[in-house]
């Protein structure tokens, strides 16, 4: 472990050069009594991991980084930390390659697409310890993806833009500081909302989402107050809490 930087917007900044998972060191770290907010990135992962327990490919090169945050929220409003991410991540990599901005989109519920291909990824896990702790964990292809995925994947060098993590973590930090300002703990979701429509792949288009029991087909129709995909199907509208995306 290197020694406790700072400078990511004024937050705390833990640099390893090798980790099993960010998040799983900070969530560790949680659990001895760290509060955070603290940014924990590596420049390698062992075990980095996705949403649904997938494995996330961490090569060398690319930026995987996880902030650490105690009480951001009351929990139920826990999983707007999502959109908050996305929007996040979507300035971060706007603001490192601006030639990128019109081909860059956010995909329900946690992808940044780059001309409609995967390029980073997000996952928000908890701990309800002695109080409610977020890890916001935080993977961007920079130098290379992987090739066997279920959705198109892309990096950053592919199109033509060379972005070290180390730059686009530091973006990240103050526009992650930003969209937290925002959101205000959830009182401010309506903001959020509204921003990540505008930036939301396939919105008004047709989508198929994979749940757990079944595959929905219908249109994209937005986002509930509460951040729930809204799908227009033959049957009416369905309120969808959780699920894969995937354009027809």
């Amino acid at each position: 472990m290197n020694r406790e930087a700072t400078g990511l917007a004024g937050v705390r900044h833990k640099p390893y050069d090798t980790l099993g998972s960010t998040n799983a060191e900070a969530l560790a770290l949680a659990r001895a009594g760290e509060r955070g907010p603290l940014w924990i990135s590596t420049k390698m992962q062992s075990a980095g991991r996705g949403r649904r327990g997938s494995a996330w490919v961490s090569a060398p090169g690319n930026l995987f980084a996880t902030l650490l945050v105690t009480d951001p929220s009351p929990q139920a409003a826990a999983p707007q930390l999502s959109f908050v991410a996305g929007l996040a991540l979507h300035d971060a990599v706007g603001e490192c390659a601006p030639q990128f901005a019109p081909k860059l989109s956010v995909k329900w519920p946690n992808d940044l697409l780059l001309g409609g291909k995967k390029c980073a990824g997000i996952l928000i896990e908890g701990d309800n310890g002695q109080s409610f702790t977020a890890a916001i964990g935080i993977g961007v292809n920079c130098v290379s993806h992987p090739l066997q995925t279920t959705h198109p994947a892309t990096d950053l060098a592919a199109n033509g833009t060379d972005v070290t993590p180390e730059r686009l973590l530091e973006a990240l930090g103050a526009a992650m500081e930003r969209r937290l300002t925002q959101w205000r703990r959830g009182e401010g979701f309506a903001a959020i909302r509204a921003d990540w429509l505008k930036r939301a792949a396939g919105l008004g288009a047709d989508i198929r989402v994979r749940l757990p029991e079944c595959e929905l087909t219908g249109q994209f129709e937005g986002l509930d107050e509460a951040g729930c995909l809204l799908l227009k199907t033959a049957a009416g509208v369905t309120t969808v809490t959780a699920g894969e995306v995937f354009g027809l």
